[in-house]
């Protein structure tokens, strides 16, 4: 037997014949995996709150203080453009300026 053939069969399943069952869902044909171990936990015996409310506090610190600085600086930026825009608004269309830049509309 090839190596490649092997190695996409997953085994000694054969390769390319019509009307092969690949298996159920998770053992596709290969052979099978030795050495899994698995536990479970009764639902009923899980807490499913413990530590949400430190995890909570604690993960949304981590990830603000990560994301501050590339958040921040543009904010204030456009804050302050912002403002600017609002107040050179009033003025222009105030009487004093008006009157300082009627000639110039032009």
């Amino acid at each position: 037997m090839f190596p490649t053939r092997a190695l996409r069969a997953g085994g000694d399943s054969p390769l390319g014949k019509n009307g092969h069952f690949l298996g159920p869902w998770g053992n596709f044909g290969g052979m099978k995996q030795k050495g899994i171990i698995t536990y479970g936990l009764s639902s009923n015996r899980q807490n499913p709150v413990a530590g949400a409310a430190h995890a909570a506090v604690f993960n949304t610190w981590r990830r603000f203080s990560k994301q501050i600085l590339y958040v921040a600086p543009p904010m204030i930026f456009f804050y302050y453009a912002m403002d600017w825009a609002i107040h050179r608004n009033h003025y222009l269309n105030s009487k004093q300026g008006r009157a300082e830049f009627a000639d110039a509309e032009e």
